[in-house]
Formats: structure tokens, sequence, C-alpha cells
């Protein structure tokens, strides 16, 4: 899983599997010898910043950031904390009755529908910094439902996924990592290389100059990770907001429906 600015998920099998909605599969395009199918979000990393950059809390998201020389990602962070202490829940569950579908710029895979809307099922006149960091996890949490309707798909073709690995500008962000191991239920690993895609680019070039074998490179270059696992007390309210989460494709094609008939 590529993820940044949008998000790429590549699968990769040894025969070729197609996928619907999900482009491929191509031949040796990620390691030779191996067909490769890619899904992806339109907007992954853009929607989170989209939120937070029209939200009338932002000067003073940016404020707090300053004087506690923060990211603005990191004391969104610390305030779902703070939030979730004083109710005495999770922090998953502040987003109980706050539910988005993330497809703001159509969407990608898997239903391969560009005219698709993004959706918000829940807001309330509340209009400050502990509304815009509730607003910033249910973000958060749609985009992780969205990878788990990817991988679904991949798994209904005849892929076996069981884990992801991560990389990109948003894999740095603990919180979103966290969500997508808890909501596909699976361990997310995490490169040690801070640039992994410079070093993916590093790979084809020894592997291009013909001297090293695709195994031999990934084999000298890999490097070493982490692995951040699944918290198994999340599962059963993610399961719940993922039904919430299908239903609202549904409602959206229901709208269409009535509203073109």
């Amino acid at each position: 899983m590529i993820c940044g600015t949008s998000t790429c998920h590549m699968a990769l099998s040894k025969e070729p599997l197609f996928c619907n909605g999900i482009w491929g599969p191509y031949y040796s395009t990620m390691i030779a010898g191996y067909w490769n199918n890619e899904a992806g979000q339109s907007v992954a990393g853009k929607l989170i910043d989209y939120m937070i950059e029209t939200h009338p809390a932002l000067p003073q998201l940016k404020d707090i950031s300053r004087k506690s020389n923060k990211t603005l990602y990191d004391t969104l962070s610390d305030h779902l904390k703070i939030k979730a202490g004083a109710k005495n829940i999770p922090i998953e569950e502040l987003t109980k009755n706050l539910h988005v579908w993330p497809d703001f710029h159509g969407n990608r895979s898997p239903v391969a529908d560009s005219t698709l809307c993004g959706m918000i099922s829940g807001l309330t006149l509340c209009s400050g910094l502990q509304d815009l960091a509730a607003l910033y996890l249910a973000v958060i949490q749609a985009l992780a439902y969205g990878t788990r309707h990817i991988i679904e798909s991949l798994e209904a073709s005849g892929h076996s996924i069981k884990g992801i690995y991560a990389c990109g500008g948003l894999s740095k962000n603990q919180l979103y990592i966290q969500t997508h191991s808890n909501i596909t239920g699976l361990p997310v690993i995490l490169p040690d290389k801070t640039e992994s895609v410079l070093l993916g680019a590093a790979m084809l070039g020894a592997q291009a100059c013909k001297y090293y074998t695709s195994e031999q490179v990934l084999e000298a270059m890999g490097g070493t990770g982490s692995v951040v696992w699944p918290q198994k007390e999340t599962f059963s309210y993610h399961e719940k907001k993922y039904k919430v989460f299908k239903n609202m494709l549904e409602h959206q094609k229901l709208y269409r429906e009535i509203m073109n008939n």
C-alpha cells in the first residue's frame, strides 16, 4: 500500500487473477515473474488535508500546533485522546454517530465509478477543535474501510492477503496505520527506511543493470521493518461501522435513481 495524496493498493500473485474494478493483472511490473493487480483510492491524504483546511477550527489548530511544536495531525490525535479520556470510551467510538463515504473525487476501486461523491452523516452545528478532531478520525476510518473493501474484492478473485506493507507519506501517521490494521484485521509492516519509494527506484536501477536478479536485489536492499498489529478489542465496533460504510454506497445509488426517474 503506497499511501500519500492518493493511495495505491498492489497485490502480487504467481498466476494472473482478474478482479472486478481493479486494474491488471500486469506481468513482472513489480517483481519479475509475478502478476500485479493495482487498486487505489483517488484521494487519501488529500481528503484528510481538505477536511482540515476547510474547517472553521483550522486557525485554532494551527495556533496550538505552533505553540506546542507539533504537526497538525499530532495535535488532532492529542485532542482525540483527551476527548476519549473525558468520555471514558475508546478513541474509535468518538465517531459512533459520524460516518463518511470518502469518494470526494470518485471511486477508483473496487466500485470503479468516477461519478461517485463524498458523503458525511452526523454533522452538527459544532465547529470547534473537538469537532474537527472527530471528523479527522472519521475520514481516516473511512479510508481504512475503503481499503478493506478493496481487499475483500481482491480475495474474492483469488488473492490471499495476510498482511499489508505500507509506505509513503501517510505511513508515518500512527493513527492512520493503526486504524488500517484494526479495520482490516491485518498486521501492517512498516519499513525502517524513511524514503521507501526512493529505495524502490534504486532497487529497480540495480536490477536494470542486469548484474542481479530481482530476488538478489530484494534480499540485499529490502531492509528491515516493524509490525503494527490489529487491536482485537476494536473489531466489533468496526464491523458495525463497516456495515454503515457499505450502506452509504447503496444509499447514494438509490438517491441518484430516485432523482433520475
